[in-house]
């Protein structure tokens, strides 16, 4: 089992005021085996142990997109441009996405919903090495009504039998978790609209039943203040946009205040998905249009929420490579970097069930790793550029990375990679080989 070493000018292993200066990451297999100072890790090294000097950069936690779609292709209108591919043309363009989120420095990625259970077989294909791409979780086919949000999937269940069938279904056919959609949204041509709830109380609290009779988790789809309370009252474990939207667009603030307390006293997780997409809804609409969604997340932060990153990647406006763009938004909503920093590493891995392989940088953990040029707590802006990704310990150079290579050289062979605007790859580092519903300034 191979051994190497990753140092840099700072190491940031995950917790909110932890680092390491001038620090090393040990790497054994797929597994990190130490983190220290870099002095001392060197010292205990055997000889002839790979050093792959980073330089200025900085090492911190492999990053968490806990909501994406790779089904979806980021276009004017993804639901009309999965309704023309057939699977396996699909299967092949959702592997070309999971490079994508790689090369962003994602390691971990929660698909929340996919046809015919496609992230289920590209989940176990990047897990045998045979594509490259992040670890991924798979909800498979989401439930739904009939006729209901993203029904086009394949996952409408009506009633009690149904629902507990296509839960069981998607979980005996290898999904990792349950995703209902308790409220409409706005990609579904003719669907109930995102304030409408779309199931009784008691088939919400039969789905999460079954799945956590498996041991399995559910994370809900919802958007008005009544779904809101229905999935808090269900026992679900992640709560999807929680946009705390109305049919009037009005919402009295007394009431949003009284749920945010109820879901941070609930300590259930939520994932605004902010991405991308809120760029392009800027450009066309002003700057203005966002202050309610800012604010709401702002609030819910100030309140204690478990807030946790995730960008919807996938539906309009929300490309794969751009993940960096959602955790800026969060930084304009006034939360700091640190704490934006770990919405998308250590308490995303815990909203996911998987704090004890990955979120973190310490023994023991996942080698899943990504290096920066400089310090994110000061600029979060430098996670746009990853210098270098592992995932399970599995090196991948970014396509950016790559492109830079192409128009410089390294001086020498083993030279510790630069930090700055062109820095080429560190050296050791080997390159792995229904329609016209959806409005984007709706915010998903």
């Amino acid at each position: 089992m191979s051994t190497r070493i990753f140092s840099a000018e700072l190491v940031l292993p995950g917790g909110i005021g932890e680092s390491v200066p001038d620090g090393a990451v040990v790497v054994e297999g797929e597994l990190i085996t130490e983190i220290g100072p870099r002095a001392a890790i060197l010292e205990r090294a055997a000889p002839g142990t790979p050093v792959i000097d980073l330089g200025g950069a900085t090492i911190l936690p492999g990053l968490i997109d806990c909501h994406v779609h790779l089904v979806f292709d980021a276009s004017a209108d993804p639901v009309a441009g999965l309704t023309r591919i057939e699977d396996r043309s699909l299967l092949l363009a959702m592997a070309g996405r999971a490079r994508q989120l790689l090369d962003a420095g994602v390691t971990t990625a929660r698909d929340l919903g996919d046809r015919n259970l496609l992230a289920v077989r590209l989940r176990d294909a990047i897990a045998a090495g045979q594509v490259p791409g992040p670890r991924v979780l798979s909800a498979g086919t989401p439930v739904t009504v009939t006729g209901g949000h993203c029904w086009f999937l394949g996952g409408e269940a009506d009633g009690p039998e149904q629902i507990r069938t296509q839960v069981r279904r998607n979980l005996r056919d290898g999904a990792d978790l349950t995703k209902i959609m308790v409220t409409g949204g706005t990609m579904t041509a003719g669907g109930p609209p995102p304030w409408q709830v779309q199931f009784t109380p008691g088939e919400l609290s039969l789905a999460v039943t079954e799945t956590v009779r498996f041991g399995r988790r559910v994370a809900a789809h919802v958007h008005g203040l009544a779904g809101i309370s229905a999935a808090l009252a269900a026992g679900v474990h992640t709560i999807e946009h929680c946009s705390f939207a109305t049919a009037d667009g009005r919402l009295e603030a007394t009431a949003r205040d009284r749920l945010i307390r109820e879901i941070a006293e609930a300590g259930t997780p939520v994932c605004p998905t902010f991405s991308a997409t809120l760029d392009a809804v800027q450009q066309r609409r002003g700057a203005e249009v966002l202050d309610p969604w800012l604010e709401r997340v702002r609030r819910q932060y100030e309140a204690g929420v478990s807030l946790i990153a995730g960008t919807d990647a996938g539906i309009q406006d929300a490309p794969f490579d751009r993940y960096a763009e959602g955790l800026l938004w969060y930084s304009r909503a006034g939360l700091p970097a640190e704490a934006v920093l770990e919405m998308a590493t250590t308490r995303a891995a815990a909203a996911l069930g998987l704090s004890e392989l990955t979120g973190r940088l310490a023994p023991g953990m996942s080698a899943d790793l990504l290096a920066v040029a400089g310090d994110p707590r000061i600029d979060l802006r430098l996670l746009r550029t990853p210098v270098l990704v592992l995932a399970r310990g599995r090196m991948h150079l970014p396509t950016d990375t790559v492109e830079r290579i192409s128009r410089s050289s390294l001086s020498e062979p083993g030279r510790p990679a630069p930090t700055g605007a062109d820095h080429p790859a560190p050296a050791g580092a080997d390159r792995p080989a229904p329609t016209g519903a959806y409005r984007p300034e709706k915010i998903g």
